[in-house]
């Protein structure tokens, strides 16, 4: 078919497009990529599936692995305009583990009820994968080429460390993404309702850094019923005590600042943002239901979440371990690290276990204006808003090849619908009409990029 230029007002998507999300959707799902770390995952399955969606629409796919069965896939649509940067568009392909007997529909059976699409990755983030994959199809069928060459990746191992994933790709084949200054991924551009018929679309530009530590305490091992003043988990409970109760402080990144600033002008405070005495804390208090998107991402923050000691009850064990999941604010690392070196002790030590760095996106820049715009297109009455995710994405990774990351899958959900709720918890869902919205809002800013 002819190469064709479609006018924002004609757009390529067609009825067949809206069907496809929802199988492609539907039978990733169906796929069972359970990531329980440790390398207990296999992805090739739903590579393989989407390499054949890809190559269908007439792109040349390849399938990478640094161990076997860990399957990434990536493909380049070549633009229109050979100087224009690149862009990156991409997705994990692993999910979280599911219990059946806690779900109402078995995690991976794809089922379409009620205009609902059920099962462990309907949000994270098989429903984007399945989006892409609809939008170049569509592509394929109108003979569009957007400006932009857009390099779609589709990882494995994103649930865990992504060290067969996306760490795999922007270390051993960065060639791929030769051109490449931006992207696109998950958690951004999804309605959140904030009260009052306010619908808020938060689009991500930033994410705390990950740090994931092990806590180790030493001590004297002995006799249950004998005094030991080095008792290994008295000194291990007292650090994770410490840890989970510490109050961290303030420290705005420029993403929290400009979401504080909208937010604030959305709901008629009227404050300064940028005045010396301005407490963050005082105007997320306001913010009524909107403050969930801030509140995490005002200040580091490090949560207890595994303990390990001992073998028997009588008997005082010489080591204890404990993990803990730390996040950091763009410029707080040497704070963060000296903060755990106080708050840990004496006869604790600390380590990383897994550390990614934090990620900052220009808020004023035109690629954010156009994906500003293209979720206004198709909702006017929304109003769109920079923010900074509390965790992270593959992003973190693709950083290290200069690639500016944007959290952006748009969902127009419904009011009552917990879209934060949807990730890694049970009965995850995703209406067949946000598809069918993203869908149009992916493929018009694609081609505008």
């Amino acid at each position: 078919m002819a190469e064709q230029q479609f006018s924002e007002g004609h757009s390529p998507v067609d009825r067949t497009a809206l069907d496809e999300v929802v199988t492609f959707t539907s039978e990733l799902i169906r796929i069972d990529t359970t990531n329980r770390g440790g390398g207990d995952c296999r992805e090739r399955p739903a590579a393989e599936y989407t390499a054949e969606r890809l190559a269908a629409a007439g792109l040349d796919p390849v399938l990478l692995e640094r161990t076997p069965g860990r399957t990434n896939v990536v493909a380049r649509i070549e633009g229109t305009d050979p100087s224009a940067d690149a862009l990156l568009v991409h997705g994990h392909l692993d999910v979280v583990p599911a219990e059946p007997a806690d779900w109402s529909v078995h995690p991976f059976s794809g089922e379409v009820r009620d205009g609902v699409v059920w099962g462990r990755g309907a949000v994270d983030m098989k429903n984007m994968d399945a989006m892409v994959l609809s939008v170049v199809r569509a592509w394929a069928r109108a003979g569009v080429r957007p400006r932009r060459d857009i390099v779609i990746a589709y990882t494995a191992d994103e649930e865990a460390s992504a060290e067969d994933g996306s760490g795999f790709l922007a270390d051993h084949h960065p060639e791929l993404f030769e051109g490449c200054t931006e992207g696109i991924s998950e958690s951004g551009a999804y309605s959140f309702h904030a009260g009052g018929g306010m619908t808020i679309y938060p689009i991500a530009a930033g994410e705390r850094g990950t740090a994931w530590l092990r806590l180790t305490a030493e001590g004297r091992a002995g006799h249950g019923s004998r005094v030991n003043r080095e008792n290994a988990v008295s000194r291990l409970a007292a650090a994770v005590a410490r840890i989970g109760e510490h109050e961290w402080p303030v420290r705005l990144s420029p993403t929290v600042r400009a979401a504080l600033r909208e937010l604030a002008a959305l709901h008629d405070i009227d404050v300064d943002v940028d005045a010396a005495d301005f407490d963050p804390d005082a105007l997320v208090a306001k913010l009524g239901p909107a403050a969930a998107l801030v509140e995490a991402t005002v200040r580091n923050s490090a949560n207890p979440t595994m303990l390990a000691a001992g073998y028997k009850v009588n008997v005082i064990p010489g080591q204890a371990t404990a993990c803990i999941d730390g996040r950091m604010l763009p410029g707080t690392e040497e704070e963060f690290a000296s903060t755990l070196d106080l708050l840990t002790g004496p006869g604790v030590d600390w380590e990383f276990l897994h550390r990614e760095v934090p990620l900052q996106a220009p808020v004023d820049s035109p690629t954010f204006a156009k994906l500003r715009a293209a979720v206004e297109r198709f909702d006017p009455d929304g109003h769109v808003i920079p923010f900074s995710m509390a965790g992270g994405t593959d992003a973190k990774q693709f950083s290290r090849l200069g690639i500016t990351g944007y959290g952006f899958t748009p969902l127009r959900l419904p009011v009552g619908y917990d879209y934060s709720a949807m990730f890694h918890g049970v009965d995850e869902r995703v209406p067949v009409d946000a598809l069918h919205f993203g869908v149009h809002v992916l493929d018009h800013y694609l081609r505008s990029a």
